[in-house]
């Protein structure tokens, strides 16, 4: 149960100590992320030749980024955000601009690099990507005094994100993809190092490698993000795994939606909507005083998701009222994220909270990188209504498992 929260106000989260600056920083380097993904993906078709080898090569990008993104996450942990993020970021960009080079004086010349070197650069880069939105939710785990404040924080940091990656994808059509590619790695670039030079990216310092028992504390401290007491971060991780497929499976199936009904030109409007849907219900989600647990709000999410997507099968043969319900399904999105970001800080091992939401930011690429090869199987071979309920059975047994293995977890204040 829940009631709305009058004294929660989302200018409490800006009146924190240099929030203000801090998360300018971070939006300025997400946006880079935002306008990266459709950048990098024409730029490496130019490069390439085809548009086969540049989706296999952003895929090189995005699969290495996602397997190593804990590990560059657990540098902030180790080394702190002034050490870790620069030492991530200036590399990042320089691959980028590199990718750039490439796809710029070569495409379509006989002179155009090979793709092992194209492969070599995306690899690294891909490596190389800074942890700017695991490195702020950490910093907002420092910041904020309380449980209700630390939600109205990431509810924000999850809109925020989201929209952002609504308008890249705009910025990187309305630029030549080129240029594109190269404005995102020095916006990713410019935001990791004004966030590490926050004087709130002190919080994330890590301790003292001299002091007592300090290298085994922080090895300690890894170890157990491993073993039981990281049981909550890892049912965080399966919560956004589960929202990650839902996400990657919806585009496709309201893509495939809109072509069986003759309207192409209305997925824009629909994911829209979608997106629409999804900040509205993040605000909404943040200003709320919770009387569970961020852990034991996950399985309700999950499962009002699915019931959720079950109508949007039910409706899936008449666009405009999917759209409505697209739009309805939204509203769970950034709160079921929001909420795996909050239960994994608050779950985490001392020492491993930049880490912890990096699993969580991990498994929501990948899953929705996996949703979406699901999806284009289905598409492909079954109705769009078992489509829909197919990708349904996702949150489902995700919402099983956090309900079963959660009844006993238990919240707990970390330090960053």
């Amino acid at each position: 149960m829940s009631s709305p929260d009058p004294a929660a106000s989302y200018a409490a989260v800006f009146r924190l100590p240099h929030a203000r600056v801090t998360f300018g920083a971070a939006l300025a380097g997400r946006l880079g992320y935002g306008v990266l993904g459709l950048a990098l993906v024409l730029s490496l078709t130019a490069a390439a030749g085809s548009l086969a080898a540049g989706g296999l090569l952003s895929t090189v990008f995005g699969t290495v980024s996602v397997v190593l993104g804990p590990a560059r996450a657990d540098l902030v942990d180790r080394w702190g955000a002034r050490r870790a993020l620069p030492s991530l970021a200036l590399p990042f960009a320089t691959a980028l601009l590199a990718l750039a080079w490439c796809a710029g004086p070569y495409s379509g010349a006989a002179g155009r690099p090979g793709t092992a070197v194209l492969a070599l650069l995306a690899a690294a880069a891909g490596s190389l990507c800074p942890p700017i939105g695991p490195t702020m939710r950490a910093v907002w785990g420092a910041l904020a005094p309380d449980e209700a404040l630390l939600q109205r924080a990431f509810s924000l940091d999850t809109v925020a994100e989201e929209l952002l990656f609504l308008v890249g994808p705009l910025i990187a059509v309305a630029m030549h993809p080129v240029p594109a590619l190269a404005l995102s790695g020095l916006l990713i670039a410019a935001g990791s190092c004004a966030l590490a030079a926050s004087p709130a990216a002190r919080l994330t310092a890590a301790p003292d490698p001299g002091a007592p028992q300090g290298r085994k504390g922080k090895v300690r401290s890894r170890l157990r993000l491993l073993s039981a007491e990281g049981a909550g971060v890892r049912r965080a991780a399966g919560a956004a795994l589960a929202v990650g497929a839902c996400l990657g499976g919806i585009d496709l199936y309201v893509i495939a939606c809109a072509d069986r009904a003759h309207h192409p030109g209305a997925v824009g409007w629909v994911l829209a909507g979608q997106s629409a849907g999804s900040a509205i219900g993040g605000l909404l989600h943040g200003r709320m005083a919770w009387r569970r647990s961020a852990a034991g709000r996950l399985s309700p999410l999950l499962a009002a998701l699915a019931a959720l997507l079950a109508v949007d099968a039910a409706a899936s043969g008449v666009l405009p009222l999917l759209a409505v319900c697209v739009a309805a399904t939204g509203t769970l999105m950034a709160p079921a994220l929001s909420t795996a970001y909050l239960a994994a800080a608050r779950l985490a091992p001392d020492g491993t909270a930049t880490r912890a939401t990096g699993w969580v930011n991990s498994a929501v690429n990948a899953g929705s990188s996996a949703g979406g090869a699901l999806a284009a199987v289905l598409v492909a071979t079954a109705p769009l209504p078992v489509c829909f309920l197919a990708t349904a059975a996702v949150p489902a047994l995700g919402a099983l498992r956090a309900g079963v293995r959660g009844r006993n977890g238990q919240v707990r204040t970390t330090t960053p």
